[in-house]
């Protein structure tokens, strides 16, 4: 089989067993949601400061959720790694006549699925709420194009991590270590200008705030397609290259069995 075929069958397994307990979906939804309705509310008025540049928390507040469910939700991809190791899963998979990069890809596509699909429920959310994009379709096409984008970044560090170390523990505090920092040194919540200079700086470089700045950007009345195809591409790059670390952890793993 060609690794076309062998990523369609993977990817198949996948979202059988994904389906199988819709139950993570909704329970992974919870938190976000929560995060949208509180803080949109609590600092809802915050836009009356000067220079923050929007009328409406909520609809400022929306691509900062979404993206912070994507990088949350991914974060624990290196759990499933490490289930499939303790039920001699990946092993059987690893002697297969199976390419290792089929596997990653089947475990990209199955989170891009989860993404996409939670990331609109929080807009259609946020949209019942009252908030507005006048990006319109394609905006909101392009804001989940980066979400899956940083999605696969975090995906593949996680897949990579669990099959180094093999140990729940380190995943849950490498996830509780990056989401939280990530996110908050982001214009996910606060508009740039209003931030402190190192915080600003420190965004700059954040792979998270590109994410944030693209879904904002295109949700705009007049968005700036250049930023969004500069950031967007910088979010391409880290992507492949997280996923050929995954590919490489996946080799590094078969030698030490």
């Amino acid at each position: 089989m060609n690794i076309v075929t062998q990523t369609w069958w993977m990817t198949v397994r996948r979202l059988k067993a994904l389906l199988r307990q819709p139950g993570v979906l909704i329970i992974t939804l919870v938190q976000p949601a929560i995060w949208l309705f509180l803080f949109g509310a609590l600092f809802r008025k915050v836009v009356e400061l000067p220079g923050f540049g929007s009328s409406s928390y909520l609809d400022y507040l929306i691509p900062g959720v979404v993206v912070m469910n994507a990088v949350s939700t991914n974060m624990w991809s290196g759990m499933g790694a490490i289930d499939e190791i303790e039920r001699g899963t990946l092993n059987r998979f690893l002697v297969a006549p199976i390419r290792r990069s089929a596997i990653v890809n089947a475990a990209v596509i199955e989170q891009a699925v989860s993404t996409i699909l939670q990331s609109t429920i929080i807009v259609v959310l946020g949209w019942l709420a009252g908030a507005r994009f006048p990006g319109g379709a394609a905006g909101i096409a392009v804001l989940l194009v980066a979400c899956v984008l940083l999605g696969t970044v975090f995906s593949a560090l996680s897949t990579a991590m669990g099959l180094a170390v093999r140990q729940r523990e380190t995943i849950i505090g490498l996830s509780i270590f990056l989401l939280l920092p990530l996110t908050f040194l982001s214009t996910a919540f606060m508009a740039r200008e209003l931030m402190p200079g190192w915080i600003q700086k420190a965004a700059a470089a954040n792979p998270v705030n590109w994410a944030v700045e693209i879904a904002r950007t295109a949700l705009a009345q007049d968005p700036d397609w250049a930023q969004v195809a500069r950031l967007g591409g910088g979010l391409l790059l880290l992507a492949v290259l997280m996923v050929g670390l995954s590919i490489r952890s996946f080799r590094g793993y078969q030698r030490s069995i």
